[in-house]
């Protein structure tokens, strides 16, 4: 994998340096409505670079990950004039990784672009591992490409601006990369409270660290992911579903949260096809009850969640739905096919698991 990883405080610090090692481009910075309000002022302070540089801002929240807010971005690189020197600066969330990353993998067949996440779910997620899209047709994720960026300017100094509920969404990513590693590594993860008031950014670094290089491991293996890269997503089958439920309601859910929910599904899952230990579907289960509540389904929602399965891009026909299970913490198995039945019986515990 060609992409730095740099960790450090000294965000602004960072990004000069790296601007001056490109041979000085002119830069575009990128950022949604809330990252402009509260980050931006800072990094312009602390960045000769990006007080310099304009600043698209785009509109916030999974919901506008969208083929019209791409098509805007689009428009506004083309009346800043940018050129195929133009370096993207994005600065935000997985939202912000996911579009500007996008956007500047195809206007005008690829313009390099830095990441510099400011959120839990950027560092360890959206901001590594070349992945860029939007969301289509009510579905994650359909559209995109594998277009690694030059860097990420990984750092805790602005989680203390986010809510408990989007530090929670991407505490979900590193209990997956946890359990993906080994027990040792989940067990930390499991007693650290990711929660208001005893959350410490400072303390959380370690493990923030440590996830970033558990997923840079394996993607640095896989790019495309054809084989390895596919353990990442262990959890996201049953909570991409569990998403496209909330946006059918009108009641969108965070990733991260349906990532945790559909954790413990798909440990129920593997429990079933691949015999992992009880004792782990309840540690999981209980952390993710205590932390993240439960996602309220009933039995008449299973239609709707398996149609939604059979749609995930990892499924190589409608009819197969695919999964990535656990033998043991630290033990995936991919290419696990589990038919609506299962995924049922799988629910039906998952409910009772989260007191539903």
């Amino acid at each position: 994998m060609d992409q730095k990883l740099i960790f450090t405080e000294l965000v602004g610090e960072a990004i000069d340096d790296l601007v001056a090692d490109l041979g000085n481009p002119d830069a575009v910075m990128v950022a949604d409505v809330n990252t402009a309000q509260f980050v931006m002022p800072l990094l312009r302070n602390d960045s000769k670079t990006v007080a310099s540089a304009p600043l698209i801002t785009l509109k916030a929240g999974d919901t506008n990950k969208s083929l019209e807010q791409l098509t805007d971005m689009w428009r506004s690189l083309g009346e800043l004039e940018a050129t195929r020197s133009t370096l993207i600066i994005n600065v935000g969330g997985g939202v912000v990784s996911d579009l500007g990353g996008f956007a500047a993998a195809t206007f005008k067949r690829g313009l390099r672009f830095i990441n510099v996440p400011t959120s839990v779910l950027g560092a360890v997620d959206a901001s590594i591992g070349g992945k860029t899209g939007i969301n289509f047709n009510g579905l994650k994720n359909q559209l995109g490409t594998f277009t690694e960026p030059v860097a990420a300017i990984i750092s805790t100094i602005y989680f203390n601006t986010l809510t408990e509920q989007e530090i929670l969404s991407g505490y979900a990513e590193m209990l997956k990369h946890g359990i993906l590693e080994d027990s040792d590594t989940f067990g930390k993860l499991l007693a650290f409270s990711p929660v208001y008031p005893t959350f410490n950014s400072e303390a959380m670094m370690p493990l923030l660290q440590a996830s970033v290089l558990t997923k840079k491991r394996i993607v640095e293996q896989d790019l495309r992911e054809s084989g390895l890269r596919k353990v990442l997503n262990f959890g996201h089958t049953i909570g991409h579903a569990f998403e496209a439920l909330g946006h059918r309601r009108r009641q969108p859910v965070a990733h991260g949260y349906a990532v945790a929910w559909g954790m413990v599904a798909e440990t129920v899952l593997s429990n079933m096809k691949e015999g992992f230990s009880t004792d782990d579907i309840h540690r999981l289960a209980d952390y993710v009850h205590t932390n993240y509540g439960a996602y309220d389904i009933t039995c008449d929602d299973y239609p709707a969640l398996i149609a939604a399965m059979r749609q995930d891009k990892k499924n190589r026909t409608a009819d197969n739905i695919n999964f990535t299970l656990l033998k043991a913490v630290g033990q995936p198995v991919t290419d696990c096919v589990a038919t609506p039945k299962e995924i049922e019986s799988a629910l039906d515990i998952y409910r009772d698991l989260m007191k539903i």
